[in-house]
């Protein structure tokens, strides 16, 4: 499981926590610790942006933004751990499929030296099948939001095709 409850009854995950948990690597994980994780309802991922991104290298050399794309990534990463640690399924090599994004807005950039905060919800649950609404925040402002779904599988199961 992960790191001991808190006085408001909420759980954290660290890095070593989140990589037992989901299984990106770098250079694309992209959340260095997840916090306030409640089971089955929400949880904040935090991600340090640094100049050392790889992706900044290309988008843009003269004045490095962090893809969008990344950012809602970020976030289902996040729902991710939100799952694992919700079901108590460490180290059980589960995968996490997109299944759809929605309402996908990008409202501010996100640049090195920010840290990004990923709030993540469970909108519904049905069976290994998530809805999650995600927003991502610079210094408490709204920097990219997005409805999505995804499917939670183990390994076992992809092998034997779902």
């Amino acid at each position: 499981m992960t790191s001991d409850a808190n006085e408001a009854g909420t759980r954290s995950a660290d890095l070593a926590q989140i990589m037992r948990m989901i299984p990106h690597r770098y250079p694309f994980l992209l959340v260095d610790r997840v916090v306030d994780i409640r089971a089955n309802e929400n949880a904040v991922g935090i991600k340090n942006v640094t100049i050392n991104e790889p992706f900044f290298q290309g988008h843009f050399p003269t004045e490095p933004v962090m893809p969008g794309v990344l950012i809602v990534e970020a976030l289902a990463q996040t729902a991710g751990v939100l799952v694992v640690d919700s079901l108590g399924m460490i180290d059980e090599e589960l995968l996490v499929y997109f299944m759809t994004i929605d309402n996908c807005r990008f409202r501010a950039k996100v640049v090195p030296g920010d840290v990004l905060q990923l709030h993540v919800q469970v909108t519904r649950s049905r069976g290994k099948v998530y809805k999650f609404a995600g927003q991502a925040k610079v210094n408490g402002k709204l920097a990219a939001e997005a409805e999505f779904s995804a499917m939670i599988i183990d390994k076992d199961d992809q092998r034997r095709g779902g």
